[in-house]
């Protein structure tokens, strides 16, 4: 296949406002370059040295503190009484909510045939699969006696314990196994071609034989692209519906209890919107940094990043309504229960929380109203950082605020973590770096085989070995 420039892409500053596939002049060759050459470099920038020793020195005090907390018992924590939920169900739920946007760019996009995404989805799916193992991590440690996890399985026992099947706990166990398995099918499923890609030119033979094995045999012939555009299709419309449900049987773990602050209908549709808002700024606070040191800024182009700021305006301002929702049937309820919930959360022991909560999810954002702002890479970094904070901030008002004053004063109480929690917490971004770090050395972080059959020129000649040849 010859070079062929990309025809009919306007510019970044065209008053058009497309979202080009990449910048003009750019070509079919040059793709799998830029792409390409990023895992078949000898020489690992030292950049990327520094961070992943950052992100190992993470990963291992998380290991530690899961040690030192399994020697020495659950106590270690700032969970107390009446905050049974601390930290672990926080971060939790805040690392699926990461992993939401994944989907979303994925299947969703997909089906409604979005032709920009085919920039960003590699690293959108790529960070949903690293999110949802950390998320996994902070409910096999809440239960304390890791080592009697067996009784959570419907094995026969002499305690005759079974899973309580009508728990929304358990319903969390199938919605996010399910999501995480079809999550990691349609991520690997979209590299097979450039796997293969990258298999053909190695020069390295260890790397040549785990591109090939990895690739599957791909050759790239008519039939077996027919084949992969059909299970690509459906696993899209698989991951579709898990974009909804994933993260509203996540709110069912409060939604359907009896605690003033949790038992409302809004939490399915509010958790689903918070989780595609926090989704998108880890998306766009990963893909900046990764433009700039790999050289990507021809296929993510300003453009890709301005579209999804205006998808982060747009989930904040529904978080917003749905937190300002959230106070009118409290009031509209008339149960004094459920109003003091309310108005201990913006005005109790945990205000700062709250506001700091309201400040990067609903304020921050609206800057993005004016398109100056949606195009500054420093900017949008700032809001994505502080997004990602409130986020997490959102869930910990959730969590904590409604556990610490409930129906009895004689049972309130203060929650404060721990240095364990703390470290925990840190050290799960170790392990998300970690896995992006070598995702980001070794895989294709571009989807090459996408970004070049969505350009006119660029289309595959089935039988011409099309993501499994050269160019």
């Amino acid at each position: 296949m010859t070079d062929t420039a990309i025809k009919g892409v306007p510019a970044e500053d065209d008053p058009r406002h497309r979202v080009p596939l990449a910048k003009p002049g750019t070509t079919l060759t040059s793709i799998t370059d830029i792409v390409a050459g990023i895992p078949e470099r000898r020489a690992t920038p030292k950049a990327w040295y520094v961070a992943f020793a950052i992100a190992l020195t993470l990963l291992g005090t998380l290991g530690a503190m899961i040690a030192y907390l399994l020697f020495t018992g659950v106590g270690v924590w700032g969970n107390n009484n009446p905050v049974f939920w601390g930290w672990p169900i926080v971060n939790f739920v805040f690392w699926v909510g990461i992993g939401h946007a994944g989907t979303l760019i994925s299947a969703i996009l997909f089906l409604t045939r979005q032709n920009w995404r085919t920039g960003v989805n590699r690293f959108a799916e790529a960070m949903t699969i690293f999110a949802v193992a950390c998320a996994a991590i902070f409910p096999g440690i809440h239960i304390g006696r890791v080592w009697l996890a067996f009784y959570l399985f419907p094995l026969p026992n002499q305690m005759q314990m079974w899973p309580n099947f009508r728990s929304p706990l358990l319903w969390d166990v199938f919605a996010v196994g399910t999501y995480a398995t079809v999550s990691l099918l349609f991520w690997y499923m979209g590299m097979v071609p450039d796997l293969a890609t990258l298999r053909d030119r190695s020069v390295h033979k260890v790397r040549r034989f785990a591109y090939g094995l990895l690739s599957l045999g791909w050759t790239g012939s008519g039939r077996e692209w027919s084949r992969f555009e059909k299970a690509y299709l459906i696993l899209a419309g698989l991951a579709t519906p898990l974009v909804l449900s994933v993260h509203s049987v996540v709110s069912f773990d409060f939604a359907v209890s009896q605690l003033p602050g949790w038992h409302t209908t809004i939490f399915p549709p509010y958790f689903v919107a918070g989780a595609v808002f926090s989704g998108f700024a880890m998306v766009v606070s990963l893909m900046v940094p990764a433009r700039q040191f790999f050289g990507l800024k021809d296929l993510i182009t300003i453009n890709h990043l301005e579209v999804m700021n205006k998808i982060i305006l747009v989930t904040g301002t529904m978080v917003g309504y749905a937190y300002a929702m959230e106070f009118f049937i409290a009031w509209y309820s008339g149960n004094p229960y459920e109003r003091f919930a309310f108005v201990n959360r913006a005005f109790g022991p945990y205000y700062w929380a709250y506001w700091t909560m309201v400040s990067c999810n609903v304020i921050s954002p609206q800057i993005f109203w004016f398109k100056k702002a949606r195009r500054s890479i420093p900017i949008m970094m700032v809001v994505a950082v502080f997004v990602n904070i409130g986020m997490w901030f959102e869930r910990f008002v959730i969590t904590v605020t409604s556990l610490s004053r409930d129906f009895l004063p004689s049972s309130w109480g203060y929650f404060r973590p721990t240095a364990i929690d703390m470290l925990t917490f840190a050290g799960s971004f170790g392990l998300f770096f970690t896995l992006f770090l070598l995702f980001c050395r070794f895989l294709p972080m571009v989807a090459m085989a996408e970004v070049r059959t969505m350009v006119p020129e660029g289309k595959p000649s089935h039988g011409h070995g099309h993501g499994g040849s050269h160019e």
